[in-house]
């Protein structure tokens, strides 16, 4: 048995067994998310309508919720006990369809008893949701077929992957041009050290197995992906002091980022747009990232990149675009990322969020 699928068998054991409730982690992950009280009306209402015992076994870290999904084909990485895909079949309504995928036995067959629940829950003639088993690095193994997706989602579930190029990889292929992977996951403040790679319970906590910030922008790019988006960020705090002593010197945070498959484009100086307040639960303004905010009818410039996401993914027609013809000069410089820095944007969010506490442990 490779050193993966050691991995993958102590992670199983991890969330299919030890883990009851998400008051069993060690870490405040899935209680430092985004407030409700923020979240757009729709994605409240399907969130209240969510069978309580799907909550209790919800081990997520954020809210992966991007706008505009209706009749969208989402595909959730990592499903759990299935508590964002039974938000999502309300939020993509009955002409859309939500694949879970997860390598757990027991929470596939938490999730697939509250499929009929949930149907009738939101009034619909068939189910649109449907969970298989099988891995995220695998996805056309499960069944997933290339360029089929409009939207993939995941929550703190990447962390667990000890494969996480081939995550991304396989990602990028069952997603249509203009499709986007919108997720929340775990960071490291500096590059986790091998020897913490050997802990189970490090791994099962998501601690061991997560991205240095700055390698997942590497990543994604060098597998095809736009720049991630930083959407939102909070701090996670260790509660366990024994895990919190392996740890060190390293920080945690929670991330939710957007990255998009996008056709390679001719390099220009950027466009102007104009947002047209048309995407559902924002008429006057759209916060795209955490530093994209775009208001009803006033023109923003963009750089190249964000001008493709917005010509050719499912906002397209919520935008006029307006290309500037001079070309890009190179630039000899390395690119700078603090704004994708997830502990930074949490600090920005206040000691509100760093006190956030779920276990005493």
């Amino acid at each position: 048995m490779s050193k993966s699928d050691d991995v993958r068998e102590n992670v199983k054991k991890y969330y299919g067994s030890r883990l009851e409730t998400s008051s069993d982690l060690q870490t405040s992950a899935s209680s430092c998310a985004l407030p409700l009280n923020l979240l757009p009306k729709s994605v409240k209402e399907a969130l209240s309508l969510i069978h309580p015992e799907v909550i209790q076994r919800f081990f997520g870290c954020g809210l992966p919720f991007p706008a505009k999904l209706e009749g969208c084909r989402v595909l959730d990485l990592g499903s759990g006990s299935g508590r964002d895909c039974f938000a999502f079949s309300k939020l993509v309504g009955p002409s859309g369809h939500v694949t879970g995928i997860d390598m757990t036995d027991q929470l596939i067959t938490t999730s697939r008893q509250f499929v009929e629940y949930h149907r009738g829950k939101f009034g619909y003639e068939e189910p649109n949701v449907t969970f298989i088993q099988g891995y995220m690095e695998k996805l056309c193994e499960a069944g997933i077929q290339r360029d089929s997706m409009d939207v993939l989602i995941s929550n703190c579930v990447i962390c667990l992957c000890p494969d996480k190029r081939s995550v991304l990889e396989q990602a990028y292929n069952v997603l249509k041009d203009g499709g986007e992977l919108y997720f929340s996951d775990m960071y490291a403040s500096s590059v986790v050290p091998d020897h913490m790679k050997q802990d189970p319970v490090l791994w099962g906590e998501g601690m061991s197995g997560c991205l240095f910030w700055k390698d997942l922008i590497l990543l994604a790019q060098s597998v095809g992906f736009s720049t991630p988006l930083l959407v939102t960020a909070s701090h996670i705090e260790v509660h366990n002091m024994e895990l919190k002593a392996k740890a060190g010197d390293i920080r945690y945070a929670s991330g939710t980022y957007r990255l998009f498959k996008l056709p390679r484009q001719p390099r220009t100086s950027g466009a102007v747009v104009i947002y047209k307040g048309t995407v559902p639960d924002f008429p006057d303004q759209l916060d795209f990232d955490s530093t994209h905010s775009f208001k009803k009818d006033v023109e923003v410039e963009v750089d190249t990149e964000m001008a493709a996401i917005l010509q050719i993914s499912r906002f397209s027609s919520d935008f006029t675009v307006r290309m500037l013809d001079k070309e890009q000069p190179d630039s000899d410089s390395t690119p700078q990322y603090c704004h994708l820095n997830p502990f930074l944007l949490a600090d920005r969010r206040g000691s509100s969020v760093k006190q956030c506490s779920k276990t005493s442990k």
